[in-house]
């Protein structure tokens, strides 16, 4: 075989960048990407179960998992076979037609939903995709001339996405301001307050769109008797309720979805749906609002693509055939209990492997650096906040080895 059809070959020049060292890497980094990101803490080259190793050889504890992401950890076995597989089989069809892969992982989202009947799915490939359909299928619920439905109502500290759409959504000031004007009409409201929520929806809201956990605001979690409030509320008064399940979906919290069993009128999900192949996906719940939106009202050229496809399909395969819902409680509560009793920490929340615990002093972003030292990667959602994300596949005892590291962060941190 020539070296032009050789399977390296045609990495030829990234095979040659994963020779050099981190620092040699991350400057040429930065004189080829657009530094949205800022300069990375690390050039990644390969990953196995739980850990991923940098261009210098050190090995890290992935306890963010890509943000919610790596639902079975780096290179699973099931999930490479997989796609590779359909890879090799069929690998992009467009729009104009399905393949089996596409329509199963579409039913299997339903059926474990508990989607009532006539309910459908539609493929993106990003949750800030995902939350955009959402965002236009509620503008279609435009109320009566009369009444028109003109307006939408969002959580404070939400987190929906940075595209125009999903971004008009988003909360936090800094993140919307300098793109505006965005799409207009949108209100927030206090997260978890019952009776803010009943006086801001009326005739004249289109939507109310909730995170179960708001993941970017430390892990802040809503109540069911929140979001049944909201199911009700929204229902009276003819508005949709759309659940954001982009972090919290597929797992993440021990069980599917976190607003469960409260149906809303659309779920947007991504991240852990594809454990690290790009995919995000919107349910439409009840034959009622499937038709909000018709042929040529939206599209999208990658979304459903078989590969994608089969990656999600491999996903819940080996979340429901070794019980990682199960796992993921068990392993999430004892991990939160055992951060409670850590001196330097002054809380702990979260459900599941998604947790946070907040510092005594404002250092979180030094403690970030210095657990990266250590061999642990973490992430900061504010001053005092950590988040941890990692794999489901995640064991005690390598949570353990991070326990144990804890306290001498904290004195690193400071």
């Amino acid at each position: 075989m020539s070296q032009e059809l050789h399977p390296n070959g045609a990495l030829n020049q990234a095979n040659e960048l994963s020779s050099m060292h981190g620092a040699e890497l991350t400057e040429r980094y930065n004189k080829s990407l657009l530094g949205v990101f800022g300069t990375p803490s690390r050039v990644l080259v390969r990953g196995a179960g739980c850990h991923v190793w940098d261009a210098d050889g050190n090995r890290y504890l992935d306890l963010l998992g890509g943000i919610a992401v790596n639902t079975l950890g780096h290179a699973n076995p099931l999930l490479t076979s997989v796609i590779t597989s359909q890879l090799a089989t069929l690998g992009h069809v467009s729009n104009f037609f399905s393949t089996p892969t596409q329509i199963a992982l579409a039913e299997k989202l339903l059926e474990i939903s508990a989607a009532p009947a006539g309910s459908k799915v539609f493929f993106t490939n990003s949750g800030t995709e995902a939350n955009e359909a959402a965002l236009k299928l509620t503008r279609r619920n435009v109320g009566t001339e009369q009444t028109p439905r003109t307006k939408v109502i969002a959580l404070e500290h939400s987190f929906h996405g940075r595209t125009l759409g999903a971004l008009s959504l988003t909360y936090k000031h800094k993140y919307r301001e300098p793109f505006a004007p965005l799409p207009d009409n949108v209100s927030w409201i206090p997260a978890g307050d019952i009776q803010a929520l009943r006086e801001a929806v009326d005739e004249t809201v289109a939507a109310v769109f909730i995170e179960p956990i708001q993941g970017e605001a430390g892990v802040r979690e809503l109540e069911t008797e929140y979001l049944r409030a909201a199911r009700e509320i929204t229902q009276a008064a003819g508005a949709l309720l759309v659940f954001d399940e982009v972090q919290t979906g597929m797992g993440r919290t021990g069980q599917f979805f976190a607003s469960a069993p409260v149906l809303p009128d659309v779920m947007t999900l991504a991240k852990g749906l594809g454990g690290g192949f790009p995919i995000g996906a919107m349910i439409v719940f009840g034959e009622e609002n499937t038709s909000w939106l018709t042929p040529g009202d939206h599209g999208t050229t990658f979304g459903g693509n078989p590969v994608a496809c089969a990656a999600g399909l491999a996903v819940i395969h080996t979340i429901e055939n070794e019980k990682l819902l199960e796992h993921v409680r068990e392993t999430g509560d004892w991990l939160r209990a055992a951060l409670a009793e850590l001196d330097g920490i002054s809380a702990v929340r979260g459900r599941g492997l998604l947790t946070a615990f907040e510092l005594q002093t404002a250092v979180a972003p030094k403690f970030v650096s210095a657990a990266l030292d250590a061999g642990f990667i973490v992430n900061a959602t504010d001053e005092h906040t950590i988040r941890l994300a990692p794999p489901l596949i995640i064991t005690r005892e390598q949570l353990e080895t991070f326990l144990a590291a804890v306290p001498q962060l904290l004195t690193a941190a400071v």
